[in-house]
């Protein structure tokens, strides 16, 4: 039997599973999907290969951050991917984190050019 640890306080998210996280926090993915939807979120600044995919998805499978879900019709032998509770949290977390952040730069932008 596997046990999965899941981390607390995972510290910042790296830019790629932010997008990811984003990615399934607007429902389950397959690796394809969430791959162009990274890109469309990113304003095709970010293009993950499908081995930095693939690497980030078995972290986030191993954190309990994501699980895998069975789609209905898949015609293919895809996997794909849903949010757990924890990593809903985690998202949310990190969304207030950078939420504050851009406060704090708008705060001393406006400083700056009193």
């Amino acid at each position: 039997m596997r046990h999965v640890v899941e981390r607390s306080d995972p510290g910042p998210l790296s830019e790629p599973v932010y997008l990811i996280l984003s990615s399934l926090a607007a429902g389950p993915r397959h690796g394809y999907a969430i791959l162009q939807d990274v890109e469309t979120l990113s304003g095709s600044r970010v293009r993950l290969s499908t081995g930095t995919l693939y690497g980030a998805l078995r972290r986030l499978l191993q954190d309990g951050w994501i699980r895998r879900f069975a789609e209905k019709d898949a015609s293919r032998d895809r996997q794909a991917y849903e949010l757990t509770p924890a990593g809903l949290a985690v998202f949310a977390t990190e969304v207030e984190r950078i939420r504050h952040l851009a406060q704090i730069g708008r705060a001393r932008l406006q400083e700056a050019h009193s």
